[in-house]
């Protein structure tokens, strides 16, 4: 388990930075749906790419720490969900999002339990004894 903590929380850092840094190269035309939403928007997106970008950078900075911090990836998992939240909200107030945004809602709620669950993978096999992180890595 601690080896999937590993591997999650470093993907979940690649793959935030990679759509932040995506969402400010490319504004609306990172959002599928949105290539026409004008200039309020496209501002209001590449903003929030940088800071899911540094959101990434949090994941990163947590998979690099040894034992993974248990209370920062309960945190970081938080805040996913919370970005779940805010899409269901959107569809009960403005409908049906694009198809590529409800598979994104799929996920949001879907991967927090799971590293809820994970949170101290390591942690425990730390307590458990060294050889057995090591040998899960």
């Amino acid at each position: 388990m601690a080896k999937t903590l590993r591997v999650l929380t470093s993907l979940m850092g690649w793959a935030c930075v990679a759509i932040g840094l995506l969402h400010v190269a490319l504004g609306n035309a990172a959002i599928p749906g949105a290539g026409d939403a004008g200039a309020t928007v496209d501002s209001l997106g590449r903003f929030l790419g940088a800071a899911f970008a540094g959101y990434g950078l949090a994941w990163l900075w947590a998979a690099r720490q040894r034992p993974i911090p248990a209370q920062a990836v309960r945190w970081l998992a938080g805040v996913f969900l919370l970005g779940a939240v805010g899409r269901l909200l959107s569809l009960a107030v403005q409908g049906r999002p694009h198809d590529f945004q409800v598979a994104l809602t799929v996920v949001e709620l879907v991967l927090p339990p799971v590293l809820f669950w994970l949170a101290d993978a390591e942690e425990r096999a730390l307590r458990a004894g060294v050889g057995a992180v090591a040998a899960d890595r």
